[in-house]
């Protein structure tokens, strides 16, 4: 009866829990809808589409930050993707069990790193290893402030992320598989890259996802390394030489000074609230898409 009872208790604490949440999270999303109903008012779908944001004139075109958040994001994701994923599989697949250990640690310090230690670590080294690689290859750039420093900065942040979910997401996949593959005949390398990743790539999907998601919303590190240039939006959406220019990004402008400059304004606050209402969808989708990779994989697992 005890038992019982003490598990009523721990399953209604989680229930109530997961409520509090919840309604947190839909509170935190009608209140940035509303909030954000009078820039979108305003401006209409050109604040989507338009590149010309300027307060004083109550012009707000968010173009160029959603630009230069996909950008960064992906080129995030470009670069942490095959490191973090390679990483996973040697823990998982390769390495003796002593120094899988000792990989995973490594992973989980760089995951506790603040991120505003990355933000300084990036200002003081990468941006300039960065603008002295671009002299040298002949690329006119003003500074290392660029939507490509920011990236690759924010590479380096979601590693960690990518890299322990890959490998739950290869540790997931039952022994029987493994053994069931070399039974056959197939080699540790052949098992791993026919049989073991197939299985996994669902999870491992989510995790990528998962890793995007952070890129997304980092603030400290790519105000600091991003440059803050508005309205910086190329003709051509697929060239790489905005990669070495600077830019803004939806996370740098709500870090920034402009949204204690909004205070007071309806409009110009609601335009900075419909930026966050952006990247809070953004966000939101992505989460429940990894989520739902990962528990349709895990399921099919679990068969």
């Amino acid at each position: 009866m005890r038992s019982n009872r003490r598990f009523d208790v721990v399953r209604l604490a989680a229930i109530c829990g997961s409520a509090v949440a919840l309604l947190a999270v839909v509170a935190l999303g009608a209140w940035l809808a509303i909030g954000s109903v009078a820039a979108f008012r305003h401006e209409g779908l050109s604040f989507l589409t338009a590149n010309d944001w300027g307060y004083r004139q109550e012009s707000f075109g968010a173009a160029a930050m959603l630009y230069g958040t996909a950008v960064v994001s992906l080129v995030a994701l470009v670069v942490a993707a095959p490191i973090g994923v390679g990483t996973a599989i040697f823990a998982s697949e390769i390495c003796t069990r002593r120094v899988r250990l000792a990989i995973k640690m490594l992973v989980e310090i760089l995951a506790g790193v603040p991120s505003v230690v990355y933000g300084l670590l990036g200002v003081l080294f990468l941006r300039d290893w960065l603008y002295v690689l671009f002299e040298r290859l002949g690329i006119d750039a003003l500074s290392g402030d660029t939507l490509l420093t920011a990236g690759l900065l924010l590479a380096v942040m979601i590693l960690p992320t990518v890299a322990t979910l890959a490998d739950d997401a290869l540790q997931s996949v039952p022994s029987r598989v493994r053994e069931a593959s070399r039974g056959l005949g197939l080699t540790r390398a052949e098992a791993t890259l026919f049989v073991i990743l197939p299985q996994a790539l669902p999870s491992i999907a989510g995790a990528l996802l998962l890793g995007l998601g952070r890129a997304l919303g980092e603030t400290i590190a790519v105000f600091l390394v991003v440059g803050r240039a508005d309205n910086l939006l190329p003709e051509n959406l697929a060239s790489w030489p905005p990669l070495v220019d600077a830019g803004q990004t939806i996370t740098s402008k709500l870090g920034g000074a402009e949204t204690n400059i909004a205070v007071g304004d309806p409009l110009h606050s609601s335009a900075i609230v419909a930026l966050a209402a952006i990247l809070f969808g953004a966000v939101l989708i992505v989460t429940i898409t990894a989520e739902a990779l990962r528990a349709r994989a895990a399921k099919v697992m679990g068969r």
